[in-house]
């Protein structure tokens, strides 16, 4: 990225990061993949239970293949050969572990997190249940405000994520949102975390660069 449009959006950061702390949320900047891997260490103890939501952005940054190398109990959704049972079962589970990894479709420079889910096991993890939740971004993540979070969503996050899937959608096909209801339709459950009550539960660290959708 250029030097100057570099310098841009860590003023983006920071505003972010700013308001994130003001709803009792913690923000964090890492420079590069492996300062994010030494963050998260810093945060979670080895030896807690972790678990993640369905994220492209854990796996381009490493942090799928960090909670399987480290000494952590990994409730890993993504290994081979799970039934559909033991992966709901995961999923359960995720609810008690000690940290919680996700990514955002979006966060707003006022420190809010917007998603949109499809089963809705992330956005409600999220919302309750493990005692640290840990939330992976690139800066492409962030937005002005709401109604650039839900733009975002509907252009980019969806029909991204649709395709990934290979979910049969008309946004598949057309790669912008109809407000379709279809079977495979993954805008079910829409939430905005805009502040937190319990302190230090939710931190959110941004990566230098682009990641996931």
């Amino acid at each position: 990225m250029d030097q100057n449009l570099h310098s841009v959006m860590l003023k983006k950061v920071e505003r972010t990061i700013a308001n994130l702390e003001k709803n009792n949320m913690h923000g964090h900047y890492v420079t590069s993949v492996e300062a994010l891997h030494e963050k998260i260490k810093s945060l979670v103890p080895e030896n807690s239970v972790v678990s993640v939501g369905g994220s492209m952005t854990l796996f381009e940054t490493g942090v799928i293949d960090l909670l399987r190398s480290e000494p952590y109990q990994f409730l890993d959704r993504y290994a081979e050969g799970l039934t559909p049972e033991e992966i709901k079962s995961i999923f359960r589970q995720s609810f008690s572990a000690d940290a919680y990894f996700a990514s955002t479709n979006a966060i707003t420079e006022n420190g809010e997190l917007y998603n949109v889910d499809g089963t809705g096991n992330r956005v409600a993890a999220m919302i309750f249940g493990p005692d640290k939740v840990i939330i992976i971004a690139g800066l492409n993540k962030i937005v002005k405000n709401l109604d650039e979070a839900i733009h975002r969503n509907r252009e980019i996050s969806a029909p991204s994520n649709v395709k990934r899937l290979n979910m049969q959608t008309p946004c598949n096909t057309t790669g912008t949102c109809s407000d379709c209801k279809s079977a495979g339709r993954i805008c079910v459950a829409y939430t905005t975390i805009g502040f937190q009550r319990v302190k230090d539960r939710i931190h959110v660290i941004f990566v230098d660069g682009a990641y996931g959708y």
